[in-house]
């Protein structure tokens, strides 16, 4: 049996990391983040994947636009669907 995957709402990315609601929903709309389900109520919901790639964002602004975090983000995101693909 296995443990239901734990999902969160913005506010607890807020709570839980430096930015703030309207940075997460900008990332979000940018590409930079995804949703992994939404509520029946129209709320977006984060898988724990998230934590990770937040802090891969703050390592790349120090010397990246956010525009060039998304074209590393979106290659990295193609590699690993590739990898996938094949494996199966």
């Amino acid at each position: 049996m296995r443990a239901p995957v734990k999902l969160y709402r913005i506010g607890e990315l807020v709570r839980y990391t430096p930015f703030s609601r309207q940075t997460i929903h900008n990332y979000t709309i940018m590409g930079l983040i995804r949703e992994a389900e939404w509520t029946n109520g129209g709320h977006r919901l984060y898988d724990e994947s998230v934590f990770g790639r937040l802090s891969k964002i703050i390592e790349l602004k120090k010397t990246k636009t956010l525009w060039q975090i998304r074209r590393i983000l979106c290659k990295e995101d193609t590699g690993k669907r590739r990898r996938q693909l094949s494996d199966n």
